[in-house]
């Protein structure tokens, strides 16, 4: 993650996205979208932010000191959790931040859903989607009661997907 974060690599990573949570001051998350020219990882432990000095984000991260950024890819789903060091430095209408990742969270399908846009979870989910009573989707579509919307067939069981956590930095 640091060699991803380091922009070493920075032509074959522009033009994707990387949300960003803070946290408002009425308690609800607020939503960025950031690119990779925004993130430099310094070190494993520690990564730095070049945002809007005037945007609610940078608001939220000065006033509450946490965020959360999102890498999302096809088969990987990684949650970076991190606290503020000090104040932002000010830079040119930017704010630069350093953050201390203080956890990653690692989410990825199973081996047996994986890769297949036709997998179990996908049928249970637009099954439980398309009914309009609370509970009948996932154990109706599972049971063959409901049929699923993307083959118009009954859908077998969910897969569950697996969530590792670690703490600290970003190895």
């Amino acid at each position: 993650m640091v060699t991803r974060f380091s922009q070493t690599a920075l032509p074959a990573l522009l033009g994707r996205g990387l949300p960003f949570l803070t946290l408002a001051a009425d308690g609800t998350l607020h939503p960025m979208l950031c690119s990779y020219l925004e993130w430099l990882a310094v070190d494993a432990r520690t990564l730095r932010l070049a945002i809007a000095a005037q945007s609610r984000s940078a608001r939220n991260l000065e006033e509450r000191g946490v965020g959360t950024l999102l890498l999302v890819e096809p088969t990987l789903t990684i949650y970076i959790k991190c606290r503020a060091i000090g104040a932002p430095l000010p830079a040119g209408g930017l704010a630069r931040f350093s953050l201390t990742v203080e956890d990653v969270l690692e989410d990825a399908p199973t081996e047996e859903g994986r890769g297949r846009a036709d997998h179990r979870w996908d049928h249970v989910c637009a099954g439980a989607l398309a009914r309009g009573a609370v509970g009948e989707g996932r154990a109706g579509c599972a049971a063959g009661r409901v049929a699923c919307p993307l083959t118009a067939r009954p859908s077998p069981r969910p897969l569950p997907l697996r969530g590792r956590g670690r703490s600290g930095g970003l190895d």
